[in-house]
């Protein structure tokens, strides 16, 4: 399953989906899938928008894009250098460029561009996701810490930050931590890992190092919801 089923009024549900950054996340009136790489396309309907955070193989799979887009003719917003890449796939006036900074607004869905640190990237970028009715999940893609994350948290206080752990260069359960403690999130989520102990790890330095942070450990292809 990739979609999950449509939350109640003031809540929003989310489904990992890969071992990357692939994630699902359903307000109340929308369906927003992240990073849709190794995967089924034919699991997502119903779509509003794709966000890409960069070029990746892990992150932009050309064909699972050109899939769901032409059955749900859905926007997709990218990063620069992913909409170049996507030119011969999405139709122009369905391609929307994600530059750091920007605002972008989908009917009462709103999506901030935010800065990530992936050196082997040439133009990644993060999303702050805010619902209809203000909830705010913020995806790090694959991204290491960086300075401006307390910024981030402080300004918009996020309610649930996906970090990642793995498989990127310098990532580890460690590093997922020091973007916790710079978001301050009320939930923190560990993933990009095919690691089973990366999650566990990750969750057991939270409790010692921010206790004050609820981990939730999510498993591939179930929905959660939040609150």
């Amino acid at each position: 399953m990739a979609i999950p089923v449509s939350p109640e009024k003031g809540k929003v549900a989310f489904l990992w989906f890969n071992n990357y950054a692939g994630i699902t996340i359903r307000t109340p009136n929308k369906t927003l899938v992240i990073d849709p790489a190794d995967v089924d396309p034919k699991k997502f309907d119903a779509v509003d928008a794709i966000l890409i955070t960069h070029e990746h193989y892990d992150h932009l799979d050309h064909a699972v894009v050109r899939n769901i887009y032409q059955r749900t003719r859905c926007v997709v917003i990218a990063d620069p250098t992913s909409i170049r890449r996507l030119r011969s796939v999405v139709d122009p006036d369905h391609l929307k460029e994600a530059n750091i900074g920007d605002e972008i607004e989908l009917e009462n869905v709103k999506i901030k561009v935010e800065d990530c640190n992936h050196p082997p990237a040439s133009t990644p970028v993060t999303f702050l996701i805010t619902s209809e009715d203000g909830i705010k999940i913020y995806h790090t893609a694959d991204s290491l810490p960086f300075e401006d994350m307390k910024r981030i948290g402080e300004e918009f206080k996020p309610d649930v930050v996906f970090c990642t752990v793995g498989i990127a260069p310098g990532a580890s359960p460690e590093k997922g931590v020091e973007i916790a403690k710079y978001l301050q999130p009320k939930v923190a989520v560990p993933y990009h890992t095919a690691s089973r102990r990366d999650l566990e790890k990750f969750a057991e330095i939270l409790a010692k190092e921010a206790s004050n942070v609820k981990c939730l450990v999510i498993e591939q292809g179930k929905t959660y919801t939040f609150p």
